[in-house]
């Protein structure tokens, strides 16, 4: 991709995205409770080298440094998530102040460099106390999660610019409690599905008073994506990636745009279909201003009856891979935004996440990373393809702005266009950082959010 010739709308959002698990470190300083995946990292053999969230990348004691390393990227947005038990510790009751005034300094920083706050409100770390009272499994969980709403958009309004309620509720409910990736690491299908509901359920029913406290910002939710394709054009390869897309997509896509879970996804779980109440899917429909976009792979899905409905059988690809084992797919994700524009005509959407992992090395001080440099142009290059073709794409968020704790990965896999070294908290811009900078100076992008 020649940069030059690209051009994006004058008010596209060129940003950088986080998580505050994977960054923040300080996880029991100022009154902050533990999170299950404190615990989940604890137990041994949940995470590769026996890592934690314990220190990641410091962030809570480095967040100016960090913002300067934004600001001189020129990105004029931040995608962050606020930790639920920094704010709220037993993930009920008493608010603490002084994580929300973490999250005040950090906006106010943000502000004070030009850059538009996109905070999401959760990525993953429940408060340990409702898992030991039934995780998101349980339908009282969704009430807490609409408390800590409240507590957060009522302290920073409108200030922040969008607010995300959930990250990938597909990755919490079905990693966390059907395969047992993820923290709180169960595996039971029946769980997760009704985990799921009960995410999406939180998102729907915690947009009211978010709205109320902060009128002015945009509200949305943040679904992760995975292009789907079958094997063959045979009618039974055909079916199975249609299954395969009920679950991996469908099952949030729909809820949340169209009022419904998908017929055929809910008729195949059978017993395991989650509990509804009356009128949970008008909650979980309510308006939302922008929908959140993560993208990263593919998967090609052939038919197998003897594969259960929560899984496929997938066929080797060839090409490139990232350090994932992820095939590098950008087409992907051109068709995945005009598909949402043309099959559920979506609110404005922003690429909320999509970057790679890559075995990156310093050498002389410096990071060559041209594979992920080669990621980036494809794929931004994929998005401006959408947007010709008539999808409105507002910004692109980059995974991620450094090295980070990658979840059951721990710090063996880096997403970062800075690179970490964990042992001295040293941050060192790689080539993929210059390269984006570079683009975002040629967009030379307005103020966010100008579009009505």
């Amino acid at each position: 991709m020649s940069k030059a010739h690209l051009r994006f709308p004058s008010d596209f959002v060129w940003g950088v995205a986080t998580a505050s698990y994977q960054i923040e470190g300080a996880v029991s300083e100022d009154g902050r409770g533990p999170s299950i995946w404190d615990t989940f990292s604890a137990a041994p053999g949940t995470v590769e080298g026996g890592a934690t969230g314990e220190v990641a990348c410091d962030h809570y004691h480095r967040w100016e440094q960090d913002l300067d390393l934004m600001q001189s990227l020129g990105v004029n947005g931040y995608r962050f998530s606020v930790a639920w038990p920094r704010v709220i510790p037993s993930g009920t009751g008493t608010i603490n102040e002084a994580g929300l005034d973490f999250y005040d300094r950090l906006v106010d920083g943000l502000l004070e460099r030009g850059i538009a706050p996109f905070a999401t409100l959760y990525h993953w770390d429940l408060p340990q106390p409702l898992q030991d009272a039934g995780g998101w499994p349980d339908r009282t969980t969704a009430d807490a999660f609409v408390a800590y709403a409240d507590a957060v958009t009522r302290r920073l309004g409108d200030r922040v610019a969008a607010y995300a309620t959930m990250n990938e509720p597909w990755c919490a409910a079905f990693l966390g409690y059907a395969f047992g990736h993820h923290a709180p690491g169960l595996r039971d299908p029946k769980l997760a599905l009704q985990a799921a509901h009960h995410l999406l359920l939180a998102h729907g029913a915690a947009l009211e008073p978010m709205r109320a406290n902060a009128p002015g910002a945009q509200h949305g939710i943040v679904l992760d994506f995975n292009a789907i394709t079958p094997a063959t054009d045979a009618p039974v390869d055909a079916a199975a990636a249609k299954r395969f897309d009920g679950f991996r997509n469908r099952w949030f896509l729909e809820p949340v745009l169209l009022g419904r879970y998908p017929a055929d996804a809910h008729e195949g779980y059978g017993e395991l279909a989650p509990r509804i109440e009356d009128g949970d899917l008008e909650v979980i429909a309510r308006p939302i201003d922008f929908l959140g976009v993560n993208y990263y792979t593919r998967t090609i899905v052939a038919d197998d009856p003897e594969v259960p409905h929560l899984a496929a059988r997938t066929v080797p690809f060839e090409g490139p891979t990232t350090e994932m084992g992820w095939e590098v797919y950008p087409q992907g994700l051109t068709d995945l935004l005009l598909r949402l524009q043309r099959e559920y005509r979506a609110p404005p959407l922003f690429v909320t996440e999509n970057g790679a992992a890559y075995a990156d090395e310093l050498k002389d001080g410096a990071v060559a990373d041209v594979e992920r440099v080669a990621y980036f142009e494809q794929h931004i290059a994929a998005v401006h393809a959408a947007i010709e073709g008539g999808t409105d794409v507002r910004g692109y968020f980059a995974w991620s702005l450094m090295d980070n704790f990658e979840w059951a990965f721990g710090f063996n896999k880096r997403f970062g266009l800075v690179y970490v070294d964990f042992e001295t908290q040293e941050r060192v811009p790689k080539r993929s950082a210059g390269w984006y900078a570079e683009l975002i100076r040629e967009q030379r992008p307005a103020a966010p959010l100008e579009r009505a």
